[in-house]
């Protein structure tokens, strides 16, 4: 019998049952969070002769190997998102696009290529939604459209009634939902009158990471934090945006700067768009920041790197870019272990 043990759970968040009732192996699943000089710990491979992408090179010591991860694993999910049909590339810049903290579910060298044998589906081995939701609530004239409710006494365990067609609902929030993250911090040591007072002084507008009942109990039983990280934000207001440009006799028509945008953070920013040239028809504007060029992340590239990835392809180019705004609600409710409740 599978008991958890929510202080092995947290040191050890690749707890996982083993084995279904047939015997059969099922994905283990592996939060791994490193530090911004760090690495994974591990590489990604698409090998000659053998299915699938790849576990190799877990390095001695590392976080990967700490985790859990062996050598000859298969790379199912990153980050709730079913890849073992995707291009290997495409896969490794999934994970790189990640940043610092990425969700992969994986299955052994054996029970994989045994299921592939047997022509088995191994998108049905997975759960069927992992992710929770980051929602950003407009407040009306009756309120945010949602009642908090949660047993006397406990701290941080609130569910959330929405209201049909109010704003919550409208927003995306499931009734029924838990409660994570108010405005970027956890709400785990609030107690219901400090969340209401939060909630209060949070004006108009208010956003929460929501998960519902399966979603929570699927990280609970593993001990695995959820995290804004990992959120669906389909539902947000707040999107990065494609720009596709052939490149005409002037050139693209802007500049690309290097710079700091918080926390040490370097990034690759948009300026000096010149009037009537692909750029600015292609809907670029001032200080937005550039994310991937043709697809490709450029996350962990300099300057003269990612310039160079732009001129790749001479007469076109596709970016994904973020404005200002956008990019800093993002920073505000991807910051990291706070709280929004003191002790």
């Amino acid at each position: 019998k599978f008991e958890f043990n929510p202080k092995d759970g947290i040191d050890n968040p690749a707890l996982s049952l083993a084995e279904d009732m047939d015997g059969e192996a099922e994905p283990r699943f592996y939060l791994l969070s490193k530090g911004s000089t760090e690495t994974f710990g591990f590489c990604l491979h698409e090998e000659l002769g053998c299915q699938g992408h790849v576990i190799r090179q877990v390095e001695l010591g590392g976080l990967a190997q700490r985790r859990g991860l062996q050598d000859g694993d298969r790379l199912l999910q990153v980050n709730g998102h079913f890849v073992d049909h995707m291009d290997h590339h495409r896969v490794v810049q999934k994970i790189k696009a990640s940043g610092n903290q990425v969700l992969l579910a994986v299955l052994d060298g054996d029970s994989y290529e045994a299921a592939k044998a047997l022509g088995r589906d191994l998108s049905q081995m997975l759960p069927a939604d992992i992710r929770p939701r980051l929602c950003h609530v407009t407040r009306d004239k009756s309120g945010f459209g949602f009642s908090v409710s949660g047993p006397e006494g406990v701290k941080g365990t609130f569910q959330l009634s929405v209201r049909e067609d109010g704003p919550a609902e409208r927003a995306g929030v499931p009734s029924g939902s838990w409660l994570l993250e108010l405005n970027g911090r956890s709400v785990r040591s609030c107690s219901h009158t400090q969340l209401a007072r939060k909630l209060k002084q949070s004006g108009s507008k208010v956003t929460l990471l929501v998960a519902s009942s399966p979603v929570e109990e699927f990280y609970r039983l593993r001990g695995l934090q959820v995290t804004a990280a990992l959120a669906d934000t389909s539902w947000l207001p707040f999107k990065a945006r494609q720009l596709h440009m052939v490149k005409g006799a002037a050139g693209y028509g802007f500049l690309l700067k290097e710079d700091d945008y918080g926390s040490g953070a370097i990034g690759q920013f948009l300026w000096d768009i010149d009037a009537g040239l692909p750029a600015e028809q292609a809907g670029m504007k001032e200080g937005d920041r550039l994310l991937a060029v043709n697809g490709e992340s450029i996350e962990g590239l300099d300057h003269e790197q990612t310039v160079l990835r732009i001129r790749t392809h001479e007469e076109q180019v596709t970016l994904l870019v973020i404005d200002p705004a956008s990019d800093a609600f993002y920073r505000s409710v991807r910051a990291g272990e706070r709280t929004v409740c003191k002790e």
